[in-house]
């Protein structure tokens, strides 16, 4: 009973948040400091969920085979290689090293 409770709160907050966007004056929208932490605010979030996931087990701070497909990635994305070689790339070097014991 618990779950269901818990789901029917985070539906109601997400409408909630949707309303009060919604009912944001279009003016505030077009200030500059908006706009610019609305273009900013999504690549930071991205970011910070990339690190936590390849960063972190539960509370501990690890350093494995995600590590270094983060890092290949890096390596394609710096060499400007398309979007499905760079995931290619993470996904090939994250394999070798968990294939070698890393």
């Amino acid at each position: 009973m618990n779950t269901w409770i818990a789901i029917g709160v985070t539906a109601l907050g997400c409408y909630a948040v949707k309303l009060a966007g919604l009912l944001v004056p279009a003016g505030a929208l077009e200030k500059p400091l908006v706009r610019r932490l609305a273009a900013l605010l999504p690549v930071a979030l991205l970011a910070a969920l990339t690190a936590q996931q390849t960063f972190a087990d539960g509370t501990a701070l690890v350093l494995d085979a995600r590590a270094a497909g983060l890092g290949a990635a890096a390596v394609a994305l710096v060499l400007r290689a398309p979007f499905l070689l760079v995931v290619a790339a993470a996904v090939v070097v994250t394999a070798g090293v968990r294939a070698m014991g890393g």
